[in-house]
């Protein structure tokens, strides 16, 4: 079954320095359709103006991805990490017993454009952490990339959760596909462009959720980028 969550039904609003559009329930918008899925919480789509950001706040017990689509971010955190987060990087926080961190765009013109994805740990007190790799285009286009998973595996950046996310690039006609393991199930979040999961088209900002499917097809309508969240 494919659930299609369309992208003029997500919530949020347009803030001056901040363009935010939520997937799912966060902070004053609730939709009790939508409170997350499975251990996935948040997906917010943001854009950041130039020269302005998220200042220093706390966090705890989440899994925190930033993805970046277009320009840059900077990351400071208590915990002593500072880096700037570019588009195809993997960025993973363990907020764990506690953590405060400041995401800002330092470009003084270009806006910042990046979804950010909460998902729940499989427990509560892990110690706090932070991990970034780059992940090149040549190791998206046309196939699904393995960017964040409980164990690392293929180079990913671990996260203390049964769920991996994977991230591919597709040209206009080009298809990839993934197999969902036995009660499994899967969210595709379209980043850019536009797709076909299983026959059915999705656009830009439109979230699927998916269960009692084994196969996933996605095939690429317009350049597109994806995000695929395999879930316990």
């Amino acid at each position: 079954m494919i659930t299609i969550r369309h992208s003029d039904e997500r919530g949020g609003g347009n803030h001056g320095w901040l363009n935010t559009h939520h997937t799912f329930s966060f902070d004053q918008f609730h939709d009790s359709r939508y409170m997350g899925f499975r251990s996935l919480r948040v997906i917010n789509e943001d854009w950041v103006a130039s020269g302005h950001g998220f200042p220093m706040h706390p966090h705890r017990d989440m899994e925190i991805i930033t993805y970046l689509l277009e320009g840059e971010l900077e990351h400071k955190d208590s915990m002593g990490n500072g880096s700037i987060i570019r588009p195809g990087d993997g960025q993973r926080m363990s907020a764990g017993t506690g953590v405060r961190h400041s995401e800002a765009n330092p470009s003084p013109t270009e806006a910042a454009h990046l979804l950010q994805i909460w998902i729940l740990p499989d427990r509560p007190g892990h110690q706090p952490g932070y991990e970034q790799k780059a992940f090149p285009e040549a190791e998206k286009r046309g196939k699904l990339r393995l960017i964040a998973s409980p164990d690392g595996k293929d180079g990913s950046v671990t996260i203390h959760q049964d769920a991996r996310l994977f991230v591919a690039l597709l040209e206009p006609g080009q298809d990839t596909a993934h197999e969902l393991g036995k009660d499994r199930y899967a969210w595709l979040q379209v980043a850019k462009g536009a797709v076909e999961l299983n026959g059915k088209e999705l656009r830009q900002g439109d979230g699927a959720a998916v269960s009692d499917e084994q196969k996933l097809s996605i095939k690429g309508l317009d350049e597109a980028e994806v995000l695929l969240f395999d879930l316990a």
